[in-house]
């Protein structure tokens, strides 16, 4: 963020982090039942993440309470686990 302001870069970016992630954790049956079961969401909601910020942050936050799903995503995705962290960071507004 530049000044605490987040640039449209950081904004697109951090949608793409949260995108990918999700089509990371929809790859694996398992993963995602799990992303699901912990969230409270049905897949019906998952076709709706474009514009909802709740739900692109509630994704991160998924993959970012176990680090070893996060590794996981990163070695996949090839996605540095800072740029998780930030993602999610621009997504809250924080």
């Amino acid at each position: 963020m530049v000044g605490g302001k987040v640039t449209a870069r950081q904004q697109n970016g951090a949608e793409i982090t949260a995108f990918n992630a999700l089509a990371f954790l929809a790859g694996e049956p398992d993963r995602l039942e799990r992303f699901l079961a912990a969230s409270g969401a049905d897949a019906g909601i998952l076709r709706d993440i474009a514009g909802n910020h709740d739900l692109m942050v509630a994704i991160l936050d998924f993959l970012l309470s176990d680090e070893g799903l996060l590794l996981e995503f990163c070695d996949t995705t090839g996605t540095k686990p800072r740029a998780s962290h930030q993602a999610r960071y621009v997504l809250c507004g924080e």
